[in-house]
């Protein structure tokens, strides 16, 4: 197995890594986040079951979501840890993107679930039942969420994952979630006026399906070669400028995110008495610094003499 992936990285000039040295293997942040969704599924659940309350059922609903996200992450984590073969030369990191937009249509589908839950209530008022149990049930759901939540965003920023980030950013939706169905709750004990249980579960749904339509659009631009963030661009930018005294130019300087990888490809015009040794050395270079100064990056450089006008026509593909 090892010697054909050495076959397969000499015929595409590709260096020989393992799978580690190319991601980290966050898959325990997902078996930490599955685990979380459904201890929180079954405690929210027997809050429903113990209230009655819409709100709570429609809380539970969304951990159902999380559990189904939790797994799909569990997945695209592994897949990425795969190395580029010959089929995927770029390996897997754009799988994260799918992952992405599969916890953005879960969400919606949620969403759906409740309004439907929620509509016969709003119609005809249900009065709640045991609702302290059903309370300190929840509360105990909910930080359970906002703990594992806060460690999957510090690891999400750390490694920079999307995954656990967009995992990260649902599970503190669903403890925002909770809280608005225990406010509701509570002013339906203060108020009597039963409808607020089932409007407050609107109000839910309203909300997780904010979330997940920004879930699937932010899918959608990766899938599509979105550019890497401006910050990082200004960085390349002012690294290429710096070589300007040397008679050094660029153009065509293309980028684009395939999730935690950076790609980045650019013409890079130097002066036609130079060596091809000197300009190699200095593209080598300008790599370098390029990588250190926006880590997981891969960038391609094309030499050019800065004398030949042909040097700077650009041809978008």
């Amino acid at each position: 197995m090892v010697f054909k992936q050495r076959i397969i990285n000499l015929r595409y000039n590709m260096p020989v890594k393992t799978a580690q040295q190319d991601h980290p293997n966050l898959t325990r942040f997902a078996w930490l986040s599955i685990a979380a969704a459904v201890v929180t599924i079954l405690l929210k659940t027997s809050a429903y079951m113990v209230t009655g309350s819409v709100g709570l059922l429609s809380d539970a609903l969304e951990s159902v979501v999380n559990l189904a996200a939790a797994m799909v992450a569990l997945y695209t984590l592994k897949l990425i840890l795969r190395p580029a073969d010959e089929k995927f030369n770029f390996g897997f990191s754009k799988a994260e993107y799918f992952a992405s937009g599969f916890e953005g249509g879960m969400i919606l589908l949620a969403a759906v679930a409740i309004i439907f839950t929620a509509l016969p209530r709003l119609i005809n008022p249900v009065p709640l039942e045991q609702v302290g149990l059903g309370l300190i049930i929840s509360v105990v759901a909910s930080f359970i969420n906002l703990g594992v939540a806060l460690v999957l965003l510090k690891a999400g920023k750390q490694y920079n994952s999307i995954t656990l980030e967009a995992d990260a950013r649902h599970l503190l939706t669903d403890v925002w979630t909770t809280g608005g169905v225990l406010v509701g709750i509570a002013l339906v004990q203060i108020t009597g006026y039963l409808r607020l249980d089932p409007i407050i579960a609107l109000l839910v749904a309203a909300n997780i399906i904010f979330t997940g339509i920004k879930l699937l659009k932010r899918s959608t631009f990766g899938l599509m070669d979105l550019a890497i963030p401006p910050e990082d661009l200004g960085k390349i930018e002012g690294i290429l400028d710096s070589y300007q005294p040397e008679g050094l130019q660029y153009h065509a300087l293309r980028t684009r995110k395939a999730a935690a990888v950076n790609y980045v490809a650019l013409h890079v015009l130097v002066p036609g008495k130079w060596t091809v040794t000197h300009g190699h050395q200095v593209a080598d270079e300008i790599e370098s610094r390029v990588k250190k100064a926006v880590p997981n990056t891969s960038i391609v450089t094309h030499i050019e003499p800065v004398e030949d006008p042909k040097s700077m026509q650009d041809t978008v593909l």
